[in-house]
């Protein structure tokens, strides 16, 4: 069983697949701890994940907040993560730099056989088998980046979970669907007196250097020792957004950030990172004959909030359901089961996400929504529970009512990701 990839999706299907006693390989190109692009917030969902893995307790480092604070069109609202029956009401901040090493160790510790500075260059593939969506991949060829040297590692069933670039994925044929939602993303590290805040920051209004709405959100997540991540995001269909410039955005938003927190170019600590991400499940198949694709490599952010790391730990663990399944004698059948699982979980409300960004795209339908909401509290915070995923199923509150009626309304547009994950 081979791993292509040690960020949040690969490293908690491997150690779900090791845990349950399978041969695991994973091969990651960097070693740990490396510098990765991230807003670097773990939402409840994430928390949650962690806590199954069993290191939440190594997060005791990380600065632990408690909720959102949401800025737009002159108004502040703090609101607290809401309680749930499977969630925590918390969440934690944590550079990707610690993070993603904690998980990668727990894989190890399980069994997993983590190759580091090792890169797959790619796939070995075998004859395609009838109707499968993806060719048969027999492992791949890989290089240890320090000695230069290059092997081949053969396994029954690969994972994909080289993130949103996912040269190893194009390569065995995955693809994006441009109709769905593609986020840019921009983030840089500040010192700030207000580095131990007890709420992560987003702002809902940001401007380009015309002053226009942007269908995004700046945010200022405090990691408590002594720096704060800034950064914009910019979420759109439209193209009229492709061409944006995330570079000016961030300058701009810097510039008319509340001067409480104290970002200057004297505050910086170095240049910003960014890159472009696929959202709602853009990337497909997910599926091959021995094959799936987990994380930011299957588009698996969501669109309502550029959260990425909960859905790489849930979509790894779902893979490694299936493979698992597969490995004991289900053979192609029971990995195909790793679709529907991706359905059952997400289709619905990732249908109704991507019908969010396609309206928010119109800078008129940014204003309204915005301005509407921020007079409300109450409304606020039922958003917030539909677009950080934490509704309840055992309660018919609000937030419920009101998602299934935005569900609704969503099912009555085209539907390529249901058509997708189904097929």
């Amino acid at each position: 069983m081979l791993v292509v990839g040690g960020g949040p999706a690969g490293s908690a299907c491997a150690y779900w697949l090791a845990d349950a006693g399978w041969d695991v390989a994973l091969v990651e190109k960097k070693h740990f701890p490396r510098v990765k692009t991230c807003g670097d917030g773990l939402t409840p969902r994430s928390v949650r994940q962690l806590a199954d893995m069993g290191v939440e307790d190594q997060l005791e480092g990380a600065h632990r907040y408690y909720g959102l604070r949401a800025n737009g069109f002159g108004k502040t609202l703090e609101m607290r993560w809401p309680e749930h029956p499977h969630f925590p009401n918390y969440g934690y901040t944590i550079t990707r730099h610690d993070l993603d090493g904690i998980v990668v160790e727990r894989a190890a510790k399980a069994g997993a056989t983590v190759f580091q500075g090792t890169e797959a260059l790619a796939p070995i593939l075998g004859e395609p088998a009838e109707g499968a969506a993806l060719p048969e991949c027999q492992g791949a060829t890989v290089r240890d980046r320090e000695a230069g040297t290059e092997r081949e590692l053969r396994a029954r069933y690969v994972v994909v979970a080289d993130g949103s670039l996912s040269r190893f994925g194009r390569a065995l044929g995955t693809s994006r669907d441009r109709s769905l939602p593609q986020g840019m993303a921009i983030r840089g590290y500040y010192t700030s007196p207000r580095h131990d805040e007890p709420w992560i920051e987003s702002h809902l209004d940001i401007r380009d250097a015309e002053g226009t709405v942007v269908p995004g959100y700046g945010w200022i997540f405090p990691l408590g020792d002594g720096r704060v991540n800034v950064g914009v995001g910019l979420l759109s269909t439209d193209k009229r957004w492709k061409g944006a410039n995330t570079t000016k955005l961030m300058e701009t938003f810097v510039q008319y950030a509340p001067t409480s927190w104290g970002l200057t170019p004297e505050t910086c600590l170095g240049p910003p990172t960014g890159g472009r991400l696929p959202m709602g499940m853009a990337v497909g198949p997910h599926v091959g004959s021995n094959t799936v694709v987990v994380g930011d490599a299957g588009g698996s952010i969501n669109p309502f909030n550029g959260e990425g790391i909960a859905y790489g730990y849930e979509t790894g663990r779902l893979a490694a359901a299936s493979v698992g399944e597969a490995l004991a004698g289900g053979g192609r059948e029971a990995l195909a089961l790793y679709d529907e699982r991706l359905a059952h979980a997400y289709a619905d409300y990732y249908k109704v996400a991507n019908a969010f960004v396609r309206l928010i795209s119109n800078p008129q339908a940014v204003q309204l929504c915005v301005g509407v909401g921020m007079r409300s509290e109450w409304l606020m915070t039922q958003l917030l529970r539909i677009m950080s995923n934490l509704m309840r199923p055992d309660a018919l509150g609000p937030a419920e009512v009101g998602y299934r009626a935005m569900e609704a309304v969503a099912h009555l547009l085209p539907d390529t990701l249901s058509a997708r994950l189904s097929a």
